[in-house]
């Protein structure tokens, strides 16, 4: 018997300081599209998103709210709950670092660190920026124009002096540097690898794991005056999430180490050099991939609260529906570079890709087989395909390997692209077949067409619904496909279109996007 396929992808647990944004969107959309294609292509899948919940910043956020820490954090994780469901997230579970099960797991990942001589107690000076909860050695500050030391990310620091639980994290480097080597592919895109390396060749220096200046965080273990450093809690998460501290549980034997940490760049070293370190200074596995994706700008200006340009996902879907903003996303720019949002191009995308080129494939086929089959899938004789069919439908069914090889480089971009070029040919085939003047001059041979353009549109129904769930649903719908038949194993001529099966009446999927405004100016 075959051990089942299994994945495991996370987003980063997202900080509870303020509303989401489009950035969070983003990236649990990217982790979305994998699970869903995932489990389409037969894996147990476990899909994990959340909620980081505490340290200084939190703590800060809370007292500017006038609010008590935990009622602030149940407030604003209810937000990204709530976007979860919004967005049609298939995640399968959503966890929280104030959850009991997490403080259980972050004091058990503390006690092997410090049963493996990987902690020890001193104390700590030195620059702490409260916005990026990380620490900076002085020569990675910079100076303002006002003269003032900030961090690489613009973040003001604070110089810090208290006692200090540190982790042995300069013993690791070398240790790092062959997990890197043994996996090339464990660090995503490959300019962020190089970024790691980088960094670790610079000198790794112990790392203080704890700080006793404010409360709000998990106590150490046997040492209450100590809370756990933000993001040791933070990243624990992936582990509790998969069963942890009972390695034996069936879950954490099915899921862990995780195949995807999805991230953005930002925090790409928290990701890629500690977390590796903590789990296998505990003696555990680390990740099989983490991929760091870029930043949005908006009309070409860095988004900012201060600028008042933040991109709020829910207006974004309410205003061009929600599979148009989730295909726009992982359409517009290569997965890992930074992109740039701007009206003009998401409704570009919208008219072009969905209305004129999938849109129209669809309504116009299916309004001919309505049309001139009456209503039925069309019924073929014995003549068979002609190279012109063949072709069409051999290059749809191919593209399942081409997707499948480019989603686990997590290329969405291309992989779209690898679709659309089967949109194009399917269009360019209705023109040159020209199935309405088939229907006087030779109507079987109107039937294999119209016949093989059904048969491509199931193909493209099937393999976009991890990007555009709801609007691929309706397409299956109107081809009158089971649903125990819209997974990828039904990508093959076993489940191809039976002849006679009756069609409802076609409606359009993706109409053109107008602004109310021009079309009020217009009439």
């Amino acid at each position: 018997m075959s051990t089942p396929k299994r994945y495991y992808i996370t987003t980063p647990i997202y900080y509870v300081n303020d509303a989401p944004h489009i950035g969070h969107a983003y990236t649990t959309l990217a982790c979305d599209v994998m699970a869903r294609f995932k489990r389409l292509d037969g894996y147990d899948v476990h899909f994990l998103t959340g909620t980081d919940e505490h340290g200084q910043k939190v703590e800060k956020s809370a007292a500017a709210a006038n609010s008590e820490p935990q009622a602030f954090t149940d407030k604003v994780s209810q937000n990204f709950r709530d976007l979860a469901g919004f967005m049609n997230y298939s995640n399968d579970d959503f966890i929280r670092t104030t959850e009991a099960r997490h403080k259980k797991s972050c004091q058990a990942i503390w006690q092997r660190l410090v049963d493996n001589d990987e902690i020890y107690l001193g104390s700590y000076a030195g620059w702490y920026a409260v916005r990026d909860e990380a620490y900076y050695a002085e020569e990675e500050l910079i100076t303002n124009a006002d003269g003032k030391k900030i961090a690489p990310s613009g973040a003001e620091v604070e110089w810090v002096e208290e006692p200090s639980y540190f982790f042995r994290l300069s013993n690791w480097g070398d240790r790092l540097l062959e997990y890197y080597d043994n996996k090339p592919d464990v660090v995503l895109p490959k300019t962020r690898l190089n970024e790691v390396t980088s960094f670790i060749k610079g000198g790794l220096r112990d790392l203080s794991v704890s700080r006793t200046s404010f409360n709000w965080g998990i106590p150490v273990p046997g040492d209450d005056d100590h809370i756990m450093y933000v993001w040791l809690d933070a990243l624990t998460n992936y582990i509790t999430a998969a069963g942890f501290p009972d390695t034996d549980c069936e879950k954490y034997q099915n899921f862990w180490p995780a195949d995807l940490h999805m991230v953005g760049k930002d925090i790409l070293r928290f990701h890629a050099v500690y977390w590796p370190a903590f789990l296998m200074a505990a003696g555990l596995e680390p990740p099989r991939r983490i991929f760091a994706h870029g930043w949005w700008t908006n009309e070409g200006e860095k988004i900012s609260k201060s600028l008042g340009n933040v991109i709020d996902p829910i207006e974004l879907v309410e205003h061009y529906g929600l599979d148009q903003v989730r295909y726009f996303l992982m359409r517009e720019v290569p997965f890992g570079n930074d992109g740039d949002f701007s009206h003009s191009s998401i409704v570009n995308r919208m008219n072009s890709d969905l209305a004129n080129d999938l849109g129209n494939l669809v309504q116009r086929v299916l309004s001919m087989v309505h049309k001139n089959c009456e209503g039925r899938v069309p019924v073929l004789d014995t003549e068979g395909f002609i190279s012109p069919d063949q072709k069409l439908l051999d290059q749809a069914i191919a593209m399942l390997d081409t997707v499948r090889r480019q989603l686990d480089g997590q290329s969405f971009h291309e992989a779209l692209e690898t679709v659309w070029l089967v949109v194009r040919a399917a269009n360019a085939y209705v023109d040159h077949q020209a199935p309405w003047k088939l229907r006087k001059e030779d109507p079987q041979r109107m039937a294999y067409v119209l016949y093989s353009l059904c048969e491509t549109i199931r193909y493209l129904g099937l393999i976009l619904q991890p990007f555009m769930p709801d609007s691929c649903h309706k397409i299956l719908d109107q081809l009158n496909i089971n649903h125990n038949q819209r997974d990828f194993e039904a990508f093959s001529d076993e489940y191809a279109l039976k002849g006679g099966t009756v069609l409802p009446k076609p409606e359009g999927i993706f109409p053109r996007f107008i602004e109310l405004e021009s079309a009020d100016k217009a009439s």
